[in-house]
């Protein structure tokens, strides 16, 4: 593999990464609060919403996806975790909108991924593709199996932190309830001994 092969593999590498856009982001999520976020899209791209709840109640959220007509594209309720692709049918601002205002006290934590173009956008060659090309292709896909996964065990390590900071907290209001408890038990014992061996005054 020469000097200008392995320029050749980086440009296509980096011509990928430019060809797909969307947003990533974790947010917060309050008791009765709406969320909506907004997409630039053009006819007949492809997109794909990825959403999950990390923390928080029971973990769901209502999810509307909305086309720039307002007209509806994808809806779930109560839903934990899920992804819709689409190919849009206008160009335009695209809404996801994500709900918790079913829930009076769960604060939440959502995690979005709202993608834009083609994940491998390599594979569409009128001609046949060069032994570079398909090793660009290659490692674009594991490339991006890799965030993906990497994305996933961050969730997952998330919810499993927040999970382990609750049963803390609850071990340790439970062991101060238990040692006031003990603490009020063994004073009432002493107070009772005492009149016990206490002589009343006749």
């Amino acid at each position: 593999m020469n000097y200008w092969s392995i320029c050749l593999l980086f440009v296509s590498l980096f011509g990928t990464i430019l060809r797909t856009g969307g947003v990533e982001l974790s947010f917060e999520l309050p008791d009765n609060a709406k969320q909506c976020f907004y997409q630039e899209i053009e006819k007949n791209e492809t997109a794909m919403l990825e959403f999950q709840v990390v923390t928080g109640g029971q973990y769901d959220v209502d999810v509307i996806l909305e086309a720039p007509n307002k007209e509806v594209i994808y809806r779930q309720i109560k839903t934990q975790f899920d992804s819709h692709q689409f190919t849009a049918s206008m160009t335009g601002a695209y809404k996801a909108c994500f709900s918790n205002e079913f829930s009076t006290f769960s604060h939440k934590l959502v995690y979005m991924d709202f993608r834009v173009g083609e994940q491998y956008p390599l594979g569409e060659h009128v001609t046949v593709m060069t032994q570079m090309e398909s090793s660009a292709q290659e490692i674009h896909k594991n490339l991006n199996n890799i965030l993906d996964y990497q994305t996933h065990h961050r969730l997952r390590e998330a919810q499993g932190r927040k999970r382990a900071e609750d049963l803390n907290t609850r071990v340790l209001v439970w062991s101060v309830m238990e040692t006031l408890t003990i603490l009020i038990i063994s004073v009432g014992q002493v107070f009772i001994l005492r009149t016990f061996f206490t002589e009343r005054k006749r």
